[in-house]
């Protein structure tokens, strides 16, 4: 039988200050991006000490996770790789190659499909194995954007923070703005990221209009953007909604960033210090609502992704949403759209 492993595949983030701009130019290596966009983005991470927090969480996480598989009866190590920081994902499969292993089953650090969120991890994966080959066959593990464990820690922090600010405010002055990583609008037209967004964030709307009891003011918002003015990207920007929405009467904004699984740099910079600035200098309450990695028990959810996996005719757990993740991604699904390619 052949020796099988989990990979554990993410983006990456700098650990100091003189890894910044490296990683800037690795996550833009395959995009034209202009250099004052990089030293501006760079400059984003030298607020923080020019380390991202994605490395720990990743770390702390594979950490909960082996004993959580090794209990459910999978044997398998767990190796970390990321696509453009240390450890990388050529390491990893290096030190899988020589430690025998053959097989490997990958979560991906991402919920959802879309050309940045998994095309671009599968096409990494396809290039790594292609130079050199090692004898690795690889299985990518399918979107998790419907499992509870990521969808109802948003839920019970958006409850609980919309509590608190209406207790404040009342409820008619509480907007619930839910964020994503705003993507090119041709990218988005080739994927279903918009729709699975759509779902989460009806099925946390849904759960909080029970829980105080009516339809919540709530707005779909974006965040995050790096492309040219002149290239259309989903909109609108969360900074922008919140001054329109404050004018028409909002003074209390709760903020559920249901794009992302973790506190990387796009949560901590764009949500926690440039939309907490725009509250403030609107007068307005904010409270930014959690990401799931760390809530207890996320770990269970690559658990049953895996058990999914290997066992046939078992379903991981679910919500009830119409779009179903596909086991196997389609052919052609995901392209970027604006980069011309021969798949």
């Amino acid at each position: 039988m052949a020796r099988r492993a989990l990979l554990y595949f993410s983006f990456g983030g700098p650990d100091g200050p003189d890894d910044v701009l490296p990683f800037m130019q690795n996550v833009t290596r395959k995009r034209p991006v202009p250099p004052e966009r990089l030293v501006e983005v760079s400059r984003h991470y030298q607020l923080f000490g020019g380390r991202s927090p994605i490395n720990s969480i990743n770390l702390e996480l594979i950490e909960r996770l082996r004993p959580a598989l090794a209990s459910a009866g999978f044997g398998l190590p767990v190796y970390f790789g990321n696509r453009n920081w240390k450890p990388y994902l050529a390491e990893a499969l290096r030190q899988m190659g020589e430690d025998g292993i053959e097989e490997a089953l990958v979560f991906v650090t991402s919920a959802y499909g879309s050309y940045s969120g998994c095309r671009q991890y599968r096409d990494d994966l396809e290039e790594a194995l292609a130079d050199p080959a090692p004898p690795l066959r690889l299985h990518k593990l399918r979107h998790f954007y419907d499992h509870p464990r990521f969808v109802e820690p948003f839920a019970r922090g958006t409850a609980d923070a919309f509590g608190r600010l209406a207790a404040t405010h009342g409820a008619e002055a509480v907007r619930v703005l839910y964020s994503a990583h705003s993507i090119p609008t041709a990218m988005a037209s080739n994927s279903e990221y918009l729709a699975q967004l759509g779902l989460v964030r009806d099925y946390v709307n849904a759960r909080l209009a029970e829980e105080i009891g009516q339809e919540p003011r709530w707005a779909q918002v974006f965040q995050s953007r790096s492309g040219p003015p002149s290239q259309p990207w989903l909109e609108p920007d969360i900074s922008d909604a919140m001054t329109e929405l404050h004018a028409e009467g909002a003074r209390a904004f709760v903020v559920v960033p249901i794009g992302f699984i973790s506190d990387h740099m796009e949560v901590i910079y764009d949500l926690d210090t440039l939309a907490a600035s725009t509250a403030q200098d609107l007068g307005a309450s904010f409270i930014r609502v959690a990401t799931p990695s760390s809530s207890p028990g996320f770990e269970d959810l690559i658990v049953d992704l895996v058990r999914e996996q290997e066992t046939q005719g078992w379903s991981a757990p679910s919500l009830p949403m119409e779009l179903k993740p596909l086991q196997q991604c389609r052919a052609g699904c995901c392209l970027p759209g604006y980069v011309p390619r021969s798949l």
